[in-house]
């Protein structure tokens, strides 16, 4: 990888997500030598990934150059790679570029779709983990209202204007939101000789309330906001098979239609040489201790969605959001140095700042530590939040534009079918 050693210990880090970033912004001034790895040549801003899918937003607002986050430590070094594999006896990573020696290692690959090994549903429906993800998913929602003016078969059309939403969580209900806004406010005057009121919006959920990691009045005020919109809310449903054109459940509910939208979980992306079963989750996020060393070492670490740290207040470790995942980053900078310099280091603790999700224009859901509000000052929180934590001037100052633009002509100007999607299973 023509990286040269140095006198200073080196650090790998895999992954170039909240935790990545966090873990290298903290270590790349000290006398360390950094080195991040990630088959992306940028960090992404996940959590506004469903209006990019929805056409809210333009890809490069939410992402941001990692070398540009970096550029001006002196010892850090940054390769476009592939992770395959990790030498647990050389202490080498093995990717596509080459392999490479590590004295620590970090792992922050982050997360991934978990379809729970249904093969056709990981087939056909679509995932919005990615910035490639939510440009697919544009263009087929678009794409289908074009396929819809054309056909003559009632059944055809109605398909390809129903869309499915597996998953109640955050993700789900944001973009469930979106699309009720984009059909009301959007399709009418994009598509005037098609009656966009038959289009229909189903939000399923396998328990009996949406938003679960939030409070019972968070989650029903959030299932009144999208009923509101007119968004079916199916609860103590779960889907079971999808075919490409037909949703089956473990009830009397089938749908038909051309979209199936997977936002029903996730699990940690696993690296081969760590996947042992001893030291894995079933939800194949590896498990660490206090300090978040891999079980077995004490040279490895892992840190965010992929890192599972038991407690008495998470028995199934932390919740894989970004605020866990920057906080452990953060602490594990400090725990290094004192690991190297042969100090004690310190427990993790994860501060609960609060859970949140906007429904659409005006409404949103926030639960603070001390405080539970929904409604308008909960929508213009969630925006202040997401904007403060997105990197970068640029993107805060075009996001903050987009918003305000497609909240006075009530209007979202990036629905573009910039590459159009033919499906050949799930890209």
């Amino acid at each position: 990888m023509n990286i040269k050693r140095t006198s200073f210990p080196r650090i790998v880090i895999i992954g170039g997500g909240f935790a990545g970033v966090a873990l290298a912004k903290r270590l790349s001034k000290q006398d360390l030598q950094v080195v991040l790895l990630d088959k992306n040549n940028y960090h992404t801003f996940q959590p506004l990934l469903y209006q990019v899918s929805t056409g809210g937003l333009e890809p490069d607002s939410i992402a941001y150059p990692i070398r540009k986050i970096l550029k001006d430590f002196p010892n850090f070094h940054f390769r476009l790679a592939d992770v395959e594999e990790i030498d647990l006896v050389k202490n080498e990573v093995i990717t596509n570029i080459g392999e490479l020696k590590f004295d620590y290692l970090v792992v922050a690959s982050g997360s991934k779709t978990n379809y729970f090994g249904n093969a056709d549903i990981e087939k056909y429906s679509m995932a919005m983990k990615t910035i490639p993800q939510s440009l697919n998913l544009r263009s087929l929602i678009l794409e289908n209202f074009e396929d819809a003016l054309l056909t003559s078969d009632l059944n055809e059309r109605n398909a390809l204007m129903n869309f499915v939403i597996v998953g109640g969580g955050p993700t789900g209900v944001e973009l469930a939101g979106a699309l009720a806004e984009i059909k009301k406010g959007i399709l009418p005057k994009d598509y005037p000789d098609l009656d966009t009121r038959l289009a229909q919006i189903h939000v399923i959920q396998s328990g009996d309330t949406i938003l679960k990691g939030m409070s019972a009045n968070a989650s029903q005020k959030a299932e009144d906001f999208l009923e509101k919109l007119g968004v079916n809310v199916w609860k103590n449903v779960r889907v079971t098979n999808y075919d490409g054109k037909t949703v089956t459940t473990n009830t009397d509910l089938i749908f038909e239609t051309a979209t199936l939208i997977w936002a029903a979980g996730v699990k940690g992306a696993l690296i081969k040489g760590l996947d042992n079963e001893g030291g894995v989750t079933k939800e194949n996020r590896l498990l660490v201790n206090e300090y978040n060393q891999v079980k077995g070492f004490d040279h490895i670490f892992a840190i965010g969605d992929v890192a599972c740290m038991v407690s008495d207040e998470c028995p199934r470790g932390l919740p894989m959001m970004a605020q866990p995942a920057i906080q452990q980053g953060d602490q594990l900078g400090e725990n290094i140095l004192r690991f190297i310099e042969g100090r004690p280091m310190k427990p993790f603790t994860y501060k609960n700042k609060g859970v949140m999700a906007t429904i659409g224009r005006n409404k949103a859901v926030v639960d603070l530590k001390r405080f539970k509000f929904q409604g308008v000052f909960a929508w213009y929180v969630w925006m202040f939040v997401h904007l403060f934590f997105l990197i970068g001037f640029r993107n805060r100052m075009v996001v903050f534009v987009n918003w305000v633009y497609n909240y006075v002509r009530f209007d979202r100007e990036a629905r573009l079918i910039i590459r159009p999607f033919k499906r050949k299973g799930n890209t």
